[in-house]
């Protein structure tokens, strides 16, 4: 059965410590970032930022077929200031 072309394809990516959350939808035309984040059930993980296959986007920006929506995690330290300490250490 052929999908309508009304329809994307997408999938909404959470990348956790040990595993990732992976979501596959169908959207309508139109659809933006945060209609596929609310329908994905993800929504709770959703409080930082997110992308689209690497790329930062805003909430609002819209959806293409074969999307890859990734829901960044917060860092749990500064990447410099990591480094800074590791330099520090040698």
């Amino acid at each position: 059965m052929a999908r309508p072309l009304a329809e994307l394809q997408i999938e909404i990516v959470y990348a956790m410590p040990r595993h990732e959350r992976s979501v596959r939808l169908s959207m309508p035309r139109g659809a933006t970032v945060r209609d596929a984040i609310e329908k994905s059930g993800l929504l709770p993980l959703a409080r930082g930022r997110v992308g689209i296959f690497g790329k930062v986007v805003e909430e609002d920006a819209p959806l293409t077929d074969g999307d890859r929506v990734e829901i960044y995690r917060p860092l749990a330290a500064d990447p410099k200031e990591a480094r800074r300490r590791r330099a520090r250490g040698r």
